[in-house]
């Protein structure tokens, strides 16, 4: 299964801030680690940066989690 990570840290941060993914990108954890650490569990894990792909649906699934999205039933709720 390939491994997928995606650095969310600014590049001169002192630690890396990153997601990683086995399988699939939309089911990661995040990760903290000093940048010489990240770059030995990259090698280690054999890593492959997420797509810009990748990215837009991991972004697309969080908005749903977080804002919600249009259904037949959620729009046929009443408060």
């Amino acid at each position: 299964m390939p491994k997928f990570v995606r650095i969310r840290s600014e590049p001169d941060a002192p630690f890396i801030e990153f997601d990683f993914a086995i399988g699939d990108p939309c089911l990661f954890v995040e990760l903290v680690l000093p940048p010489s650490a990240f770059e030995a569990f990259c090698i280690h894990n054999q890593v492959v940066p997420m797509s810009l792909e990748q990215m837009a649906l991991v972004d697309a699934e969080a908005d749903k989690w977080r804002y919600g999205h249009n259904t037949l039933v959620g729009n046929s709720r009443t408060t």
